[in-house]
């Protein structure tokens, strides 16, 4: 008998969360570096740097595990729009979490700016410099952090809407614990309300 997986890996539980709090820090520290042009720019700008290059090495290990872990199904009940729709928002998660930095990076190395992760320790040049290309990239990142901000968004109002409305373990899944039996042998009437199976 094969057995269906209810939860995330630990590995997968434990990147998402520390991602989760990275990504939130590091959109706020976005929201300060363009807010402030006080001595606090330069301050957040040294935090912006070093987070954003960690967030891209934790998305990349946080891909590898969810391809060598396939994440638990959606519930079965869950209509195929909003299954597509979880789908392509994870993924589109992904692509966010690896293309911001990179494109941070990039847009630095156009500017002929350096991408210092300390006092002395120094990543190199990923492009040439070049101002039309560094004007480029800057406006894309602008553009990408607000669609990471409204994605991020979305992703914990699915969350909130999985734990506290449908109550369909898609949420214990990731927090740990028992999450969704997939198919619980029931009596007739026994643990469903108002015609839906009990969390």
């Amino acid at each position: 008998m094969s057995t269906v997986r209810t939860t995330f890996s630990l590995p997968a539980r434990v990147l998402h969360w520390t991602m989760a709090a990275l990504i939130l820090a590091m959109l706020f520290i976005g929201v300060g570096m363009v807010a402030t042009v006080s001595e606090k720019h330069q301050w957040l700008l040294a935090i912006h740097k070093p987070l954003g290059l960690a967030i891209l090495l934790l998305a990349i290990v946080r891909l590898v595990v969810r391809l060598r872990n396939p994440p638990p199904p959606l519930p079965e009940d869950l209509p195929a729009l909003q299954k597509l729709a979880a789908h392509l928002s994870h993924w589109l998660l992904y692509a966010l979490m690896i293309a911001m930095p990179l494109i941070g990076w990039a847009m630095l190395s156009a500017g002929g700016y350096p991408v210092m992760l300390s006092a002395s320790l120094r990543l190199p040049a990923i492009l040439p410099e070049n101002a039309l290309v560094f004007a480029w990239l800057r406006t894309a990142h602008g553009v990408f952090a607000y669609l990471l901000f409204l994605t991020f968004l979305a992703h914990m109002g699915a969350a909130l809407y999985h734990g506290l409305i449908r109550r369909d373990g898609v949420l214990r899944s990731m927090v740990g614990g028992q999450a969704r039996n997939p198919s619980p042998p029931m009596p007739d009437g026994a643990g469903v309300v108002n015609g839906r199976p009990t969390d």
